[in-house]
């Protein structure tokens, strides 16, 4: 808590409807976001027992800086991923963080199962168990119309919620969150639905007690400029993450159809500029930030005979477009927000939909899966086929669905077609097919992200690739981004926020650390999720990587197996010596 020594935790028994508070001062040296969550993981999963048990727990996070500073946006959750079986970790922004700050806790920990299906309302008074059972098979828009309605209440609120996809325990369905933001990746909507849980409605009215009211609005101020006076933000302000899109094709980084290809002939159809000509209607910010990075498209949809349409307004972002566009070989933006918008609605993880899609596309073309299995003509380019498809998966309506509902690393296991599985450690591939580091990246990266570590961004800006050199760049950036998500900033402005930057930021809210603090911080949250996967089970020898990685062109050309094995090999060496090091030192 602001101007305390402790972390007030929530803690909430779903199956005996019960609520505790706890004053942790053993959690303050944590600091919030990532740090806390894993921490509470770890001393409270099960590892013995399968992640959808309901003694697993959910772990919701802020951070001492939260809504306090420009950009520090982010909530962060953590839980046991039914997807990899491993460490779960994902982040939301939107009106999360503000409202669990006003409701007056730090993080929130749930453990067992409702009897029944409910909804949580957690105030600054009170925290209610709601019957859901009437919105339980709605979708994520109409169950976050449904509570906005049945719960009026003071003060900005937060509602996260699921879909079918979540409710039917599919193992990469995501947690919606204030409508455009998510909690994605990794199955955390089916957490939620092994708990019966609903949604979450989230709000209070607690004030912020800042003793150095003088200090804070300087820093507030200097802090402000950068990110609005700077070029430190401006591009994802202009065209966001969407300007990938254009940039990756012509460097053969784009991945395409299966990544069959590493550029698309219709990149300019599904660019960020073409998207912002025909389709962007506004920008949105998360509660906090003055930037305005989530574009919101609309495209028209026909409900009715006669000309009848309706607008449909739908977010996205270069994820999106690659997973649910290029990959799939779709040619125009407004065939994407259709596709995205179907996926919004089911409450789905869009990189991980996009990626089953296009291996099954490919599948179904070898003849590893049957018309009869995909009850869709499934086809790169044939939008309202993937719709189908994308319905069918949030319902799981037969044993080829059932099956594809628990991932890519579980439908290659069934049907095989393993040499084409774009899957970087049981995780399905981001947008970026740039080059060794990611590769490396993604596959070493504490929850198998593109974001864990950006191995993408050296592969772009590195002028020759060094084996030592992308290890350590892989290794400091993880441990330098556990530090951001600890605080809870967003990470489209590590630009603005060095280190420098956030010892004063942290000093002005009465946390006088030091440089050396941080590291000891980064080094901290980096080993403790590496422990919290040992004791899961995560291992990565003998790890094979996908045979289509190296038979695509990235910007440095193909990619050698050996090369690429080797690099794993040299990071678990050096990350295993610093865990033992690490270890002896606790």
């Amino acid at each position: 808590m602001i101007g305390k020594d402790f972390i007030r935790v929530l803690y909430i028994d779903l199956r005996n409807q019960k609520a505790d508070i706890q004053e942790r001062k053993d959690l303050y040296k944590y600091l919030g976001g990532a740090g806390v969550a894993a921490k509470l993981l770890e001393e409270n999963m099960k590892k013995d027992v399968d992640p959808l048990h309901e003694n697993q727990p959910l772990i919701i996070s802020i951070g001492p800086l939260s809504t306090i500073f420009p950009v520090v946006t982010k909530a962060v959750a953590t839980f046991v991923s039914p997807h990899t079986g491993e460490y779960g970790e994902s982040h939301a922004g939107g009106r999360l963080a503000m409202a669990i700050r006003n409701a007056g806790y730090d993080a929130i920990v749930i453990t067992g199962k409702a009897q029944k299906p409910i909804y949580l309302v957690i105030t600054d008074k009170n925290i209610e168990f709601k019957d859901a059972r009437a919105i339980w098979g709605l979708d994520v828009e109409e169950t976050g119309r449904v509570i906005r309605e049945r719960e009026p209440g003071p003060g900005k609120r937060s509602i996260i919620r699921i879909g079918r996809a979540g409710e039917n325990l599919v193992t990469y369905s995501c947690v919606n969150v204030d409508t455009y933001r998510h909690f994605g990746r990794l199955g955390i909507g089916a957490v939620f639905g092994s708990k019966n849980l609903k949604a979450i409605m989230i709000m209070g009215e607690e004030d912020l007690p800042i003793s150095n009211l003088k200090e804070y609005f300087k820093t507030y101020q200097e802090i402000y400029k950068k990110v609005t006076q700077t070029d430190a933000m401006a591009k994802y302000h202009e065209l966001g993450t969407p300007m990938n899109i254009k940039v990756l094709n012509s460097i053969n980084s784009l991945p395409t159809k299966n990544l069959l290809q590493s550029n698309f002939e219709y990149a300019d159809d599904i660019s960020g500029e073409t998207f912002a000509e025909k389709n962007l209607v506004r920008k949105v910010s998360c509660v906090g930030c003055p930037i305005g990075c989530i574009h919101i498209g609309q495209f028209r949809r026909e409900f009715d005979k006669g000309y009848e349409y309706e607008s449909i307004a739908v977010s996205y972002d270069h994820e999106l477009i690659y997973a649910l566009g290029s990959l799939l070989g779709i040619k125009t933006t407004d065939e994407v927000l259709q596709i995205i918008d179907e996926v919004e609605l089911a409450g789905l993880d869009a990189i991980s939909t996009g990626v089953v899609l296009a291996w099954a596309t490919e599948a179904l073309r070898k003849g590893l899966i049957s018309r009869e299995d995909t009850l869709a003509d499934l086809e790169f380019g044939n939008t309202m086929e993937y719709i189908k498809a994308i319905d069918n998966i949030a319902e799981r309506v037969n044993e080829f669905y059932y099956t594809i509902g628990k991932g890519l690393k579980e439908a290659v296991k069934k049907y095989g077609g393993e040499e084409f599985a774009l899957l970087y450690g049981g995780n399905e591939m981001a947008g970026y097919h740039t080059g060794y580091a990611f590769a490396l990246g993604q596959t070493v990266g504490a929850r198998h992200s593109h974001l864990d570590n950006a191995g993408y961004s050296y592969d772009q800006s590195a002028k020759e690739l060094k084996d030592e050199e992308i290890i350590d760049y892989v290794i400091n950036e993880e441990k330098e981004r556990a530090v951001l998500t600890s605080l809870c900033i967003c990470l489209f402005a590590r630009k603005v926020y060095d280190r420098a930057t956030i010892l004063k930021a942290l000093n002005v809210v009465g946390i006088n650390w030091t440089n050396d603090d941080l590291t000891r911080l980064a080094n901290d949250v980096f080993f403790t999720k590496l422990k919290i996967k040992k004791e899961l089970g995560y291992s990565l020898e003998n790890y094979k990587f996908p045979k289509r990685i190296f038979e695509t062109p990235t910007m440095w050309g193909k990619m050698d197996e050996e090369r690429l094995n080797r690099l794993l090999k040299m990071y678990i060496e050096r990350v295993e010596k610093e865990y033992e090091d690490w270890s002896r030192g606790k």
